[in-house]
């Protein structure tokens, strides 16, 4: 009985020190995992930050429509005037009312951000400008004539396609695309057309050399549409 109460005693001395020597382990152990599982759940919760461009290139162009320019206003002329706006030729269209005299110009911006630095842009230069936002259905009615069509003016109401080719013999331009017509003046009608050429310098070459010539004893005038 003694042998083995002696021998109980040294399995309960022994199963006490194992126990007191695994337990700090094991919640050495348990506590590094726990540490592992709550780091882990907390780098998930820490998005990285979204890039602002990248948030309003994502939700689409801003269309603006530009008043108070002149008829002579060119759309180069706007795009220095709003520099560091990212505006090409392609991004900016001119209105034009049915005698092709400039009304405004539409523009189109690749951000919200960039259209209100456009704003500031304006406010802060002190022009006559005025910058508001619009649809883009005002964007889409807009025709876009690249600077490779123009407008001839003063046409006499007798005279024939034929006699408007014969007055821009020796430009290169595409004869399929001209178009006359009669618009409302004072005190007569205006007969016009528009012609488009293959380049911007085609069209350009065409009025430094016909542009106040004469059609059938009329002078005519060529102006660029943009």
């Amino acid at each position: 009985m003694q042998k083995l109460s002696l021998l109980a005693n040294v399995l309960k001395s022994n199963g006490i020190v194992l126990r007191q020597s695994l337990t700090p382990c094991t919640r050495v152990v348990a506590r590094s995992f726990a540490t592992g599982e709550e780091g882990g759940e907390g780098r998930k919760e820490e998005a990285p930050p979204v890039d602002p461009f990248l948030q309003n290139q994502s939700r689409g162009s801003i269309y603006a429509k530009l008043t108070g320019i002149g008829k002579n206003t060119l759309k180069t002329d706007i795009i220095h005037f709003l520099e560091g706006c990212h505006l090409t030729t392609e991004d900016v269209r001119v209105e034009y009312n049915r005698t092709f005299a400039s009304l405004s110009m539409i523009l189109r911006f690749p951000s919200r951000s960039v259209f209100q630095n456009a704003i500031r842009s304006t406010t802060r230069k002190g022009r006559l400008y005025k910058l508001e936002e619009v649809d883009r259905g005002q964007w889409d009615i807009q025709t876009s004539y690249d600077g490779q069509s123009v407008l001839l003016s003063g046409i006499p109401r007798n005279a024939l396609a034929e006699d408007v080719e014969r007055f821009l013999c020796g430009c290169d331009y595409d004869a399929s695309s001209l178009q006359m017509f009669v618009r409302g003046g004072f005190p007569e009608p205006i007969r016009m057309a528009t012609v488009r050429f293959p380049s911007q310098i085609d069209a350009t070459n065409a009025i430094r050399m016909k542009n106040r010539g004469f059609i059938l004893n009329n002078l005519v005038t060529m102006k660029l549409l943009q």
